[in-house]
């Protein structure tokens, strides 16, 4: 999986995409904790955009290298 790092942008997730929420904890693939700011969408489809708790920016991620954190 390639993240990327993107620019902020206002961009919100969809009601009807329930996967994930903004605001949501989340566990990527290699095991870091951040949050979902956004959905964001482009030629190659949707993904999430993550900001990680272990690095500055934010990051790209599709819904199936994300996994919810439940508190």
């Amino acid at each position: 999986m390639y993240a990327a790092k993107y620019e902020p942008t206002k961009n919100e997730i969809p009601k009807g995409f329930s996967k994930f929420r903004r605001g949501d904890r989340v566990m990527t693939y290699n095991s870091k904790k951040g949050t979902v700011v956004r959905l964001e969408k482009d030629e190659y489809g949707e993904y999430f955009v993550v900001k990680l708790d272990a690095f500055s920016g934010e990051y790209a991620y599709e819904a199936s290298d994300l996994v919810k954190i439940v508190n």
